[in-house]
């Protein structure tokens, strides 16, 4: 995973919520999208870790094993220090780097136009007749 212009800080900071509400006007609808990203950058990192470990998996075992697992723990370590997926995901909301949209409201926003739509239809039919 590459590393971000700018790193979410790791210690817990007051945050304004108006800010969170901004786009979906309301911040329980927000808390869900961010969490939906922190599980996507939660298991994008938990598949790196694994492809990174599994290099250094052998099915023999050798002297250097104790070297090959040094190196291991530093891997983990590494991994162990990036900052959480939590506030990486509320880090690039707040960075308005995050796309969303609501299937569900979309849908509302659809059924609405098309009953406005019928209604003018049929207010126009009933003046031409």
């Amino acid at each position: 995973m590459e590393e971000k212009k700018k790193r979410p800080v790791n210690t817990t900071i007051t945050r304004d919520t108006e800010k969170f509400s901004k786009d979906t006007e309301n911040i329980y609808e927000t808390v869900a999208m961010l969490s939906k990203r922190a599980n996507q950058i939660s298991s994008d990192m938990k598949r790196e870790l694994h492809k990174k470990i599994e290099e250094f998996s052998s099915g023999i075992d050798t002297m250097d094993e104790i070297y090959e697992n040094r190196e291991q723990i530093e891997v983990v370590r590494h991994y162990e220090q990036m900052p959480k997926p939590t506030l990486q995901a509320t880090q690039e909301y707040l960075d308005d780097e995050l796309y969303y949209r609501n299937p569900a409201k979309e849908d509302q926003n659809m059924q609405r136009l098309e009953a406005m739509e019928n209604e003018t239809i049929a207010e126009e039919k009933l003046k031409t007749e």
